[in-house]
């Protein structure tokens, strides 16, 4: 399924559904969500094959084999998926469905805008709350403006792997590409660490995710800056900016997203951050930017992604009228 019309406009379908329903928590209350599937399955191999004891060659052998396996199991469930709704009508509307719920436009944007919403509504205990629960950093450690920082800093970069990256796989393989980058990309997110368990085993799901993630993190960047005039920011600022600052970032995707958010704001972004114990002394991305992000920071990068969402659902639309 590469790159044929039926896909990217099942893609579009996809892009609608999220964007307008998002993830209903009265469906995943009751059904346990595909990435919760995957996770599951994550923790099982972690479990039974990542044996502390075992010399590191063997460890990072082990996570080889464990992403053959999650990469295995995921292909071959969007492989099945695929096929069943193919043969069933409307199969345009029923694959977008199923598409749509590993897209994240709608539930990124909740919860970024969460945080936003916690400085008025409780004030910054408030907003901690909020960001730890979609940054891994130590909250206690962050003032307002260091909240902020980390509230638009992960809407950057989930809008590259939770909106681009999983929209772009799917265009080229269907469900089944898509299915193995959420699984690469949960695998990364629970062993793709440099924790003293997860340095070896999770080495190989690491190097995947960043693979996978190479074109479209590059693509989130250029949509980011595309869209910086919604912050009253401007496109050529942030394209220098994310080319200057983007390598300076530890993940060799991450940087690009981010660096082209710290443009399109004048803010500086990453920088030095807490992670439990752990302080992560990173460089400033755009460093001569404000450093002093506050709540309404967070709202226009809001606008910024919302742009860049319909940004990248122009390029579906022709991209299916071209292929047409």
């Amino acid at each position: 399924m590469l790159l044929h019309t039926d896909a990217i406009l099942i893609l579009l379908v996809a892009l609608a559904i999220d964007a307008v329903v998002g993830d209903p928590d009265a469906v995943w209350r009751r059904v346990p969500h595909p990435v919760a599937w995957m996770g599951a399955l994550i923790a099982r191999l972690d479990t039974a094959w990542n044996r502390p004891e075992a010399k590191a060659a063997k460890r990072k052998a082990a996570g080889v084999a464990a992403l053959a396996v999650i990469l295995c199991v995921a292909i071959a469930a969007g492989a099945v998926a695929e096929a069943m709704l193919r043969a069933l009508p409307w199969h345009t509307w029923t694959i977008g469905v199923v598409a749509a719920v590993l897209l994240a436009q709608n539930s990124l944007y909740v919860h970024v805008a969460r945080v936003a919403e916690a400085f008025a509504t409780g004030g910054i205990a408030e907003a901690r709350r909020a960001v730890a629960m979609i940054v891994g950093r130590d909250p206690e450690s962050l003032d307002e403006a260091g909240i902020c920082r980390a509230a638009i800093e992960t809407a950057a970069e989930n809008f590259s792997d939770g909106v681009v990256a999983p929209a772009f796989w799917f265009a080229v393989l269907g469900l089944p590409g898509l299915a193995a980058y959420k699984a690469v990309n949960t695998a990364d997110s629970m062993i793709g660490h440099l924790s003293e368990r997860h340095r070896d085993f999770g080495w190989a799901a690491a190097r995947c995710d960043d693979l996978l993630n190479l074109v479209p993190a590059r693509l989130a960047g250029l949509l980011v800056t595309a869209a910086a005039p919604l912050a009253a920011g401007s496109p050529a600022k942030a394209l220098r900016v994310m080319i200057r600052d983007a390598r300076l970032h530890r993940s060799p995707n991450a940087g690009w997203p981010e660096a082209a958010m710290a443009g399109a704001l004048g803010l500086a972004l990453a920088g030095p951050r807490r992670y439990g114990a752990r302080l992560v002394d990173d460089p400033f991305l755009h460093a001569e930017g404000r450093r002093e992000a506050t709540p309404g920071d967070i709202r226009r990068a809001l606008r910024v992604m919302i742009s860049a969402c319909l940004g990248l659902a122009a390029i579906v639309a022709a991209g299916a009228l071209l292929v047409s």
